[in-house]
């Protein structure tokens, strides 16, 4: 089996722009990274895959390694529902965000900030 270098090339970069937009603030920006890392993730699963065979049907004349394995297919297609399923949820909570405040930035919660100050005083005091 030999491994396509730029498939894992492309997926890498998907991968890795994908984890990149997740950490922003911004809704779509987030949108865009779930889309981007389900696609990396398929182009993942398609390289492990293997070489191209014939269908999985059973056919005596057919060697046993002249098959393509029909898992990578069937957890593609799982993937590619998912990350649907997450878009469509996405694209909710922008819809809602930006109907709400006319933005899409998450906010910082003030009830965050004081619990976090409050942890961070509470360490400082025990370490004492």
């Amino acid at each position: 089996m030999t491994v396509n270098v730029t498939l894992l090339v492309i997926m890498g970069v998907l991968v890795a722009a994908g984890i990149y937009l997740i950490t922003e603030r911004s809704l779509t920006r987030v949108l865009l990274g779930i889309i981007l890392l389900g696609n990396g993730v398929n182009l993942l699963i398609l390289a492990t895959g293997g070489v191209p065979g014939l269908a999985p049907i059973y056919d005596e004349s057919a060697a046993a390694e002249d098959y393509s394995d029909p898992l990578p297919q069937a957890l593609i297609l799982t993937s590619i529902v998912i990350t649907f399923a997450m878009t469509a949820f996405m694209l909710g909570l922008i819809y809602r965000s930006w109907w709400l405040s006319r933005r899409d930035e998450v906010q910082v919660d003030p009830e965050d900030v004081r619990v976090r100050l409050n942890l961070r005083r509470d360490e400082e005091g025990g370490a004492e």
